[in-house]
């Protein structure tokens, strides 16, 4: 794939930005590790697959990991190496322009809200679908970074190599979330595909309403706004106290709305402007 901005157009293929080639690493290292298990010890294998893979009744019943875990599992060699090419070809972009932390907080939301849709619609039995179903692979993060990539550079064009053809990346995500909507409505793939939907669901969602600079920064912010806030109530608290305390021992002190020590020399009652000393707010 080529992506091209205007006029200017390019052959050349992404980089491998820092996390996208330690994650197509570890999924080759995971796959690998997982087929010499099946051919050595096929019991240890299927063991494997029930404990990481995404089985929505051992989530509900706690094992609540696998909405991570199912993600590095892939059933065959194909199936691998086109989520990687997907992984490479989406990620490295994103990762390039956002940055890697909030590249990772993007690709594990879209990762674990596709699992989470994976795991209510199973419960609906729709289509035939029961909660013993497993799922496996990366497509639902995949996915997120698909539709994030086509709502971001949706005027650029992508050629999809080797098709002599360009095409707007925002009609080819369309192009997709087409066909994965036919392939879930057909069952092609089966419960496969609800995670797929759950992804660019969620992929557009973010993009869409999350703040620019990303979830967890805007999640610390509020934590320290809040943090800052009771410290202040406490202060003031404390402030009322000590004024009250210091009445009934016959000596008058004060303090500002803030919590600030106002000296006796700057008491505004004492009409000296008001100026203020002691504690910074």
């Amino acid at each position: 794939m080529a992506l091209s901005r205007g006029r200017t157009f390019s052959l050349s293929l992404p980089p491998f930005t820092r996390w996208v080639k330690r994650l197509i690493l570890i999924y080759a290292g995971i796959y690998l590790l997982n087929a010499i298990l099946e051919a050595v010890s096929p019991p240890s294998h299927y063991w494997v697959l029930g404990y990481l893979a995404l089985i929505p009744q051992e989530v509900v019943h706690g094992m609540i990991w696998q909405l991570i875990t199912y993600s590095f599992l892939h059933f065959a060699l194909l199936h691998f190496l086109f989520n990687a090419l997907g992984l490479w070809m989406f990620g490295s972009q994103l990762e390039s322009d956002w940055g890697t932390q909030r590249f990772l907080e993007f690709y594990f939301f879209c990762t674990v809200a596709a699992a989470v849709t994976t795991v209510a619609v199973s419960y609906t039995h729709l289509l035939g679908m029961s909660p013993l179903q497993p799922t496996i692979g990366a497509s639902g993060g995949i996915y997120g970074l698909l539709v994030a990539f086509g709502m971001v550079y949706g005027e650029s064009e992508i050629m999809m190599f080797p098709l002599p053809f360009q095409i707007k990346a925002k009609y080819f995500v369309w192009g997709i979330i087409f066909l994965t909507l036919v392939s879930a409505i057909q069952e092609t793939g089966g419960i496969a595909n609800f995670a797929h939907l759950g992804g660019l669901l969620f992929g557009y969602l973010y993009v869409k309403f999350m703040p620019s600079k990303g979830l967890g920064f805007s999640a610390s912010e509020r934590y320290f706004s809040l943090r800052n806030e009771y410290y202040r109530w406490r202060r003031r608290r404390a402030a009322r106290k000590f004024e009250v305390y210091m009445r009934k021992h016959d000596r008058d002190v004060h303090f500002d709305e803030h919590g600030n020590y106002i000296p006796p020399d700057d008491d505004v009652r004492k009409g000296n402007g008001g100026s203020k000393s002691g504690w910074v707010n």
